[in-house]
């Protein structure tokens, strides 16, 4: 890709930053409730011209890698030299130094890491029909040396709605009881803590519209329980999914037990940067 970003991912740090440092106290306020999945969201991060550059910077569904199964259906990238620099330099500012810092104490969760490889991590992207069932991230990194405890979502789709779908969805007491939902607002930046209990999902989505999404997530060589515990990613079927709950609930104990038994995954993840190529 011979194409220069327009911005540095220090010059989008630096507009981030301003963000959060305006808003961290209710953010705090917000992420630290209880009785729910800890979380919280700011609007507005970036100039409202940069993120519809970030949003045209997309490349098509065609042009990424494609996860489908029972378990989602999604168009993701991590190799991120393959697509415009703009999105690489807006990953990357969410891994500056400073920016984890602050969310360090808006979180209040310490020694907080990002992942310069994007396991899991990069952009992913959901057209009509697309979704993502209940399920729990993979506790840990892709060595297994350090515990993933923050989802980092920033939305760039101009004019998302609840009414298409696509939506963030916390299932606060579990899946089978109603979820809360988050709104893929356009401009929007989603704060989740990842741990034993923190079941999130994707509606389907209904529009005929691109719903956009720069991932990053935070490690930490500290277990946000009270012991060491370890899964895989794990899939849950909706309430109104009987048939998947029961299939859903047999794929997570398969993968699990392989997964602890033998070390290794039962198909190995391709969603790495692998910087080098």
């Amino acid at each position: 890709m011979s194409m220069t970003s327009p911005y540095t991912r220090v010059q989008l740090a630096d507009m981030i930053l301003d963000r959060l440092s305006a808003e961290k106290d209710r953010m705090a306020q917000s992420f630290r409730e209880a009785g729910k999945i800890h979380s919280c969201t700011i609007d507005n991060v970036l100039p409202e011209e940069i993120a519809m550059q970030i949003y045209g910077a997309f490349p098509t569904p065609e042009e990424m890698g494609e996860h489908r199964s029972i378990r989602e259906y999604k168009k993701v990238a991590a190799q991120m030299n393959l697509y415009n620099p703009l999105l690489e330099e807006i990953i990357y500012a969410f891994q500056d130094e400073r920016v984890v810092r602050m969310v360090e104490g808006i979180t209040g969760i310490a020694d907080m890491r990002p992942d310069e490889h994007l396991y899991a991590g990069g952009i992913s992207l959901m057209t009509k029909g697309n979704f993502l069932n209940p399920h729990l991230d993979n506790s840990h990194d892709n060595d297994r040396s350090l515990y993933r405890v923050l989802n980092l979502l920033y939305y760039v789709s101009p004019d998302w709605t609840l009414e298409n779908g696509g939506n963030l969805e916390l299932w606060d007491n579990g899946a089978n009881q109603p979820q809360r939902t988050i709104v893929s607002a356009f401009n929007r930046l989603a704060l989740m803590i990842t741990n034993k209990t923190s079941i999130h999902s994707v509606s389907k989505v209904t529009a005929e519209a691109s719903r956009c999404c720069v991932s990053n997530y935070y490690f930490s060589p500290h277990s946000l329980e009270d012991q060491n515990y370890f899964h895989v990613t794990s899939f849950y079927g909706r309430p109104e999914e009987p048939v998947k709950k029961i299939l859903l609930a047999l794929d997570r104990k398969l993968r699990n037990f392989v997964r602890k038994l033998t070390g290794k995954r039962i198909v190995e993840t391709k969603h790495i940067y692998k910087k080098d190529e």
